[in-house]
C-alpha cells in the first residue's frame, strides 16, 4: 500500500529510534557513477595489484555482490577489495542523487525528538562523506556501514542493526527500520525490529510484502509527514 494511513501512524507512534538504510532512502548512490562501472573498476583495481577477481564474478554488475563473491572465493583479498570499493563508493556519493524525502525524514525525526542511525551495506566512510557534504551529519546519531573487510556483516545479517541499537541504548520495540530491499526486512526480522518497506522502483512492493514489511510506502516524504 502507499500513502499516509493509520497503520503507518501506529507503527511510528512508539518509535524513539529510527534505523535508516542509506542507498535508496537517503541517496541513490550509483545514480551518477553507475554500479556496473564501479564493479568494473573494482575488478581493475585487483588486476592493478597483481590479482584477479574469481572467474564466477566476471559478469557481476552489482559492486556489493561482487565484493561478497571475491571475499568468499579469496578471503585474502577481502580487505583490499573492500578498501577499493569504499573509495569508489565515496566517489559515487559525491555525484549520487539525493532523495529529498530522506532528508525530510531526518529533519522530522529531529523535530519529533527521535534519534537516527544510518545502517547500510555501503561503506561507512562513504556514508559519512555524503552526510558531511549535504550538511546532514548533525541529524544522525551514528553510522553503521559494513564492517571493513568483512562483507558477511552486510544485511540480511542483523549485525549492523544490533550494533546500532546497542550504541543507541534502544530496545527493538522502540525502533523501526526503513529499507528498500527484501534483505532489509529479513535483517530487521532477525533483529526483532519492524521494517517499513520503501518501494522506490517497480516490482519492489511485492518483494517487500513477501519478505514481511509491516507497511510499504512509495515515498519517503510520506514517512516524514507521519513522523511530524
Amino acid at each position: 500500500m502507499t500513502g499516509v494511513s493509520p497503520s503507518l501512524g501506529d507503527v511510528l507512534r512508539p518509535v524513539k529510534h529510527v534505523l535508516l538504510d542509506f542507498d535508496g532512502p537517503v541517496c541513490s548512490v550509483f545514480a551518477g557513477l553507475p554500479a556496473p562501472e564501479v564493479a568494473r573498476r573494482l575488478r581493475l583495481g585487483l588486476l592493478a595489484a597483481g590479482e584477479q577477481a574469481p572467474t564466477e564474478s566476471e559478469t557481476e554488475t552489482d559492486p556489493l555482490a561482487l565484493l561478497r563473491l571475491i571475499a568468499d572465493a579469496r578471503p585474502d583479498l577481502a580487505a583490499a577489495a573492500d578498501s577499493t570499493l569504499a573509495s569508489l563508493e565515496t566517489e559515487a556519493v559525491r555525484i549520487g542523487r539525493p532523495n529529498p524525502g530522506g532528508e525530510s525524514v531526518l529533519r522530522a525525526c529531529a523535530r519529533s525528538g527521535r534519534s537516527v542511525s544510518v545502517v547500510s551495506n555501503n561503506a561507512g566512510a562513504a556514508i559519512e562523506a555524503y552526510l558531511i557534504d549535504q550538511g546532514l551529519s548533525g541529524y544522525v546519531a551514528g553510522v553503521f556501514g559494513r564492517a571493513p573487510g568483512n562483507p558477511s556483516s552486510m544485511k540480511p545479517n542483523p549485525r549492523l542493526l544490533l550494533e546500532a541499537m546497542d550504541a543507541a541504548g534502544s530496545r527493538p520495540e522502540e525502533c523501526v527500520f526503513i529499507g528498500d530491499a527484501a534483505r532489509d526486512v529479513e535483517a530487521g526480522d532477525a533483529a526483532g525490529v519492524a521494517t517499513i518497506g520503501y518501494a522506490n522502483k517497480p516490482g519492489k512492493e511485492a518483494k517487500l510484502a513477501a519478505a514481511g514489511a509491516v507497511i510499504i510506502v512509495d515515498s519517503m516524504q510520506v514517512i516524514a509527514d507521519a513522523l511530524a
